[in-house]
């Protein structure tokens, strides 16, 4: 059976931090996936992080690979920033980290 389009799945993620929320979107020909926390986002590369700047939103962001492709919000776990904002990295996220570091560091930001 094939995969009803478009589709959005949300879900809690539990890290040692706390809690996150997982979202997934997929619609025919694209995906993105993100993992949301109260401070800010950890997502795929469709996130702008000059637009989150200019609005003072941390973002950090991770980028797939047509071969390891970001499709859901587990897939941000291992992969690496790629970038971020200053918001992002006032929580002490860095380019070379991976997305759980990210998360992990939201998670604790007050």
């Amino acid at each position: 059976m094939s995969e009803v389009l478009p589709r959005t799945i949300t879900r809690p993620m539990q890290f040692s931090g706390g809690c996150a929320t997982g979202l997934s979107h997929r619609w025919q020909g694209g995906q993105y996936c993100s993992i949301m926390t109260k401070v800010g986002i950890v997502g795929c590369g469709i996130y702008d992080v000059n637009t989150a700047a200019h609005f003072g939103q941390a973002i950090a962001i991770a980028r797939g690979t047509p071969s390891h492709p970001l499709v859901e919000p587990e897939d941000l776990l291992e992969a690496k920033i790629v970038d971020a904002s200053p918001q992002a990295q006032a929580y002490g996220i860095e380019v070379g980290m991976k997305g759980k570091e990210a998360v992990e560091r939201m998670l604790v930001a007050q």
